[in-house]
């Protein structure tokens, strides 16, 4: 007797554990249901692959989507609505809105905010501050939060841990991995004489490789005290990798496409202040050591550090202006442009935007292609090439910094739990997303 499914993906390049290789993938409730040759099966839909890779769903676990506060800049539906439009499946949310996602209470408020508003699945970041450290044991432990996540050093909002003492209470509270935005907040404030008015391309020397070194070298002694697992987000230099390298039995690391991809002084001179984020984009030898860690394994995901500002607050006169840059939509094709260039092979792709935050976050049923697992499918032609363009970016900013760049290979379809969301860089269905579940905070079965 036949199978039957409620979607079946056809003829497609399959990514699964055990390899990429030719097949069928069979969907039914929302999981995969089974994987290879699936001829003669009964099916309610069929996709028909031929050509594509089916790749596990991304996953960005960086992002700022704005809501509540700042919702001129960005929304959660529009937010996601480009997570989709770009290929990625999932996204974990940053807490530095207005007010701060710090409570409980403004954490449900988030989370309702996004129910049948958010086109893809998500999870949200509790924020860490120097009055919620008592109760951060209990918040990372709701149903729909990623973790703990502390600005070590100044940037976008009102959130900052930078005391050692509270860093220290921080890491005490609590036992799911926490997260951090590594820079040193005394360096910063004692050099910030040296952005000079006008002259993004002084950004970086501003908040210099040794802001984030130091900072991270603290973090890293302080979480082994506390024997807590970390993850230092936005790596950028080469300074921080060597202390991580070392550090890996505790903590993880992320890179993005942006520093990945950009490089100083060149990106400030010819886009400005819609090159300025924290930490900042610095000097190609800094961009060829985060290749270096891509590749030796040091890095263990890359998410875009999604932090969309409005033209008006770019147009300002820096260092006036505001850190952060889109990048959810385009984190996909400029990662493959990478696999094309031979810089990042097509598996270690897979296993930083989707099975490395798995891994790391112990996300529950996402990250792979598997009997079992929720049916995400980010499928791809690997061939495919378009220029970037602004009026792509469904953002409510508008721009994206790589604006005007032809890149190679592109996502065609957004599936997430069996349904396709996105087809052919258009939207197929109303917001359908849902929380992320982890599984160290799962509901028992009643």
């Amino acid at each position: 007797m036949s199978e039957t499914f409620d979607l079946l993906i056809r003829d497609g390049v399959v990514a699964t554990p055990s390899g990429i290789a030719q097949g069928d993938v069979g969907v039914r409730g929302g999981k995969i249901a089974a994987i290879g040759s699936l001829n003669g099966a009964k099916t309610a839909e069929v996709f028909e692959a031929r050509g594509l890779h089916v790749l596990p769903g991304v996953i960005d676990s960086q992002c700022h989507f704005r809501e509540p506060g700042n919702e001129h800049k960005e929304d959660l539906e529009s937010g996601s609505r480009a997570a989709v439009l770009g290929g990625v499946t999932g996204i974990f949310e940053m807490p530095n809105t207005n007010p701060p996602t710090t409570t409980r209470a403004a954490m449900e408020d988030k989370l309702s905010r996004a129910k049948n508003r958010m086109h893809c699945d998500y999870a949200f970041y509790i924020g860490a501050t120097p009055a919620n450290l008592g109760a951060l044991g209990e918040l990372e432990r709701m149903p729909g939060v990623a973790g703990v996540k502390a600005f070590l050093g100044s940037s976008t909002g009102t959130l900052l841990l930078d005391h050692e003492s509270d860093i220290a209470a921080m890491l005490r509270s609590g036992r799911r991995r926490v997260a951090v935005h590594s820079e040193d907040e005394d360096r910063l404030k004692s050099r910030r004489h040296l952005a000079l008015p006008g002259d993004p391309r002084t950004h970086p020397v501003w908040r210099d490789a040794e802001a984030a070194r130091m900072s991270t070298e603290r973090v890293i002694r302080l979480a082994r005290a506390a024997g807590r697992r970390l993850h230092v987000l936005h790596v950028t230099t080469a300074d921080e990798i060597p202390l991580l390298a070392d550090a890996k039995e505790i903590c993880t690391a992320e890179t993005t496409p942006q520093h990945l991809t950009l490089a100083a002084p060149e990106c400030y001179e010819r886009l400005g202040t819609y090159a300025q984020m924290n930490p900042p984009i610095r000097d190609v030898s800094h961009r060829e050591a985060l290749w270096h860690a891509v590749n030796q394994g040091v890095i263990d995901v890359i998410g875009s550090d999604h932090a969309p500002h409005a033209r008006a607050e770019k147009d300002k006169t820096y260092p006036d202006t505001p850190s952060g840059m889109p990048g959810v939509q385009t984190l996909v094709t400029i990662l493959l442009d990478h696999v094309a260039a031979g810089r990042l092979t097509l598996e270690r792709f897979i296993d930083l935007t989707s099975a490395g935050a798995a891994r790391i976050f112990g996300i529950a049923g996402k990250g792979r292609i598997a009997r079992g697992y929720d049916a995400d499918f980010t499928l791809v032609d690997l061939k495919a090439r378009h220029r970037i363009e602004n009026r792509w970016i469904a953002s409510k900013c508008g721009w994206t910094p790589f604006d005007g760049m032809t890149t190679t290979g592109w996502a065609l379809a957004t599936i997430i739990r069996g349904k396709t969301v996105m087809r052919d860089r258009a939207l197929t269905l109303a917001a359908q997303g849902e929380p992320i579940r982890f599984t160290e905070t799962l509901s028992p079965t009643p």
